[in-house]
């Protein structure tokens, strides 16, 4: 179990308004450009929900911000070296996917690195029938468990071992349907976080 000071439990609520405001958009025009619901955008504005990676970077493409912006900044060194222990960890999806990144914060950086942990039966995404696509190139390989990955209509299952790599481009989504914790390690270029 990690220590609850090494985890960010997401509160992007008021962030969310803050730059909805600032780019003086209704919540109706922000679920409009980002195909998020105003429901949901709703939420999470009132800290309700934690949002998904995906559903974040939706919002902060529309918002024509980083996603890293909805995150306070650590106190992480500025160098390239994340030893053990300092890398960011965030929640989401009510826990039950978690996310280790070890890149740094640069701005300057290319490429995204991450271990994602999804728990049995769960998805990346809150809408389970929507794919997400976004410009670049991810790889992942899965390390423990098993993952189906959805590429447009097909369905792609990686065991312990086996890894993929496609143009984020295509729609996609990945799932964890079996019945335990299923552990892989992405890189993703360009930067998703």
């Amino acid at each position: 179990m990690k220590d609850s000071k090494d985890i960010e439990n997401i509160q992007v609520g008021a962030k969310l308004k803050e730059l909805r405001g600032k780019k003086k958009l209704s919540i109706a025009a922000l679920s409009e450009a980002s195909q998020v619901s105003t429901g949901l955008i709703s939420q999470i504005e009132h800290d309700k929900v934690v949002p998904s990676v995906v559903t974040l970077w939706r919002l902060s493409q529309a918002l024509d911000a980083s996603i890293s912006c909805f995150f306070e900044e650590a106190e992480a060194p500025l160098h390239y070296v994340l030893k053990k222990g300092t890398q960011r960890i965030l929640l989401t999806d009510k826990g039950n996917t978690e996310y280790t990144l070890y890149t740094p914060t640069d701005p300057q950086r290319l490429i995204d690195m991450c271990k994602v942990v999804i728990q049995p039966g769960q998805t990346v995404e809150e809408d389970s029938m929507s794919l997400v696509t976004h410009e670049g190139e991810e790889c992942g390989v899965v390390l423990e468990g098993q993952m189906t990955i959805r590429i447009r209509d097909q369905e792609i299952v990686l065991d312990e071992g086996d890894s993929i790599t496609f143009k984020s481009t295509e729609p996609h989504k990945y799932l964890n349907r079996s019945d335990r914790p299923c552990v892989s390690i992405w890189n993703m270029t360009p930067t998703f976080f």
